[in-house]
């Protein structure tokens, strides 16, 4: 419907018609773009899609096809100024919703799927430099889902009474550094780029996001394993994975003045934090978040009430219609 209004507006479907396009136009596109990309409460629709879909595909859906709808998104931002701090609203809105929900969630698919939520909130938190870590996420989140298939349980608290095989537990640790920030990861320098990329309004929520990813992912790291067992491998499994891993491994070179001693210093103790919590908290933790927003009826109703958020948005950045 907003293409369609844009089409009417300029007899073109280019990108540069959202200059002059009516408001409706751009919060229905927008509405469209965000709910397809997984972004906010419109986007719930991720965790469900995930724990029934079948692993590969999972992470394809997550390290993929979830992009396709960012790109847009990312892509009006730098064309049309005044869209930018609607884009970054509902980025650091993702990045916080997205965390929150992976932190205490105990299946390891829809932890996955949460995560992926909050990880699109911070391309979109720092559009600009958004590249980078959509290619990093994409790397890491699809390696992810596929070692979660080969995991002896999808839940994160059998998991701790089976033990998993010592060969999946190394490359599980791996993309949880990278994904957590850690440093010789390109996780590490995506973060510190997004970060040095935020405006001042947006930091400390932010840095509260990266710190809740961290405490996520402890999950991954602390759990039991043994070099014995463990499920049987599909064929392709580690070919996939070695060529994933070492993605996250090469892509590190990308931003390689990320590495100065501020910029190492502070994901380190970002992570050693978020280490304690889990152990200190989160492990001794029994919350579980309702899953009423993730039901047909109610994300229509959140479309509805999203729509109206954006157009009063667009509508108080005075884009105008020329």
């Amino acid at each position: 419907m907003g293409t369609v209004l844009v089409y009417q507006s300029h007899h073109s479907f280019s990108f540069e018609g959202l200059k002059g396009a009516p408001l409706e136009a751009v919060a229905l596109i927008f509405l469209g773009l965000l709910a397809k990309g997984g972004i906010f409460i419109v986007g719930l629709w991720l965790p469900l899609t995930h724990s029934e879909s079948e692993t590969p595909v999972s992470a394809m859906l997550s390290g993929v096809v979830v992009k396709a709808a960012i790109y847009p998104l990312v892509r009006c931002t730098l064309m049309v100024p005044e869209v930018d701090p609607i884009v970054r609203i509902f980025g650091v809105g993702t990045a916080l919703l997205g965390v929150i929900y992976a932190i205490f969630e105990q299946d390891a698919k829809r932890m996955l799927a949460f995560s992926t939520v909050s990880q699109l909130g911070f391309i979109l938190a720092a559009p600009e430099v958004g590249g980078f870590y959509a290619l990093t996420h994409g790397l890491v989140k699809s390696s992810l889902f596929l070692m979660a298939g080969a995991l002896p349980s999808r839940n994160l608290r059998e998991l701790k009474n089976k033990p998993m095989n010592t060969a999946i537990w190394i490359p599980l640790v791996i993309a949880s550094f990278s994904i957590s920030g850690f440093p010789l990861l390109s996780g590490f320098g995506a973060k510190v780029l997004t970060m040095k990329n935020l405006l001042p309004w947006q930091v400390l929520v932010m840095n509260v996001a990266a710190l809740g990813t961290a405490t996520a992912f402890a999950k991954f790291i602390f759990l039991p394993h043994t070099k014995e067992g463990g499920r049987k491998i599909k064929r392709g499994f580690w070919p996939a994975i070695a060529l994933l891993l070492s993605g996250l491994f090469i892509a590190n070179g990308v931003y390689y003045q990320a590495y100065t001693l501020t910029n190492i210093i502070k994901p380190l103790a970002t992570i050693f934090l978020a280490w304690l919590t889990y152990i200190f908290i989160v492990e001794r933790m029994v919350i579980k978040l309702p899953r009423v927003a993730e039901q047909l009826e109610h994300l229509i109703g959140m479309m509805s009430l999203i729509l109206i958020f954006v157009f009063w948005l667009l509508l108080g950045s005075q884009i105008s219609i020329s």
